[in-house]
């Protein structure tokens, strides 16, 4: 703290320079290297997806031909409606 009184404006001034210089550049160092890891982070979790067969529909709502559900994942509402109202699910497949 001493040593800074008993500077001049001028050599206190070049020091600001000097000091703003090297953060400056320490910053733009330190930001080039987060934004390469982060592209390298976006790039490497972007894994091509396995490409699934088309799955054919098994069941259909006789109501609406038009509903069509293959078996798998969440069972659609017309079918759940169906099947609380006591149909089986073997009444809703189709026949190939």
């Amino acid at each position: 703290m001493e040593t800074f009184k008993s500077m001049s404006i001028d050599e206190l001034w070049h020091l600001h320079e000097e000091l703003t210089s090297t953060l400056a550049c320490k910053i733009a160092e330190q930001k080039a290297k987060l934004e390469e890891r982060l592209r390298f982070l976006q790039n490497s979790t972007k894994t091509p997806r396995r490409a699934y067969p088309r799955v054919l529909p098994k069941y259909r709502n006789p109501n609406n031909p038009a509903e069509k559900w293959s078996g798998r994942g969440k069972q659609p509402h017309w079918l759940q409606a169906q099947l609380r109202a006591g149909k089986k699910l073997d009444h809703f497949l189709i026949d190939r």
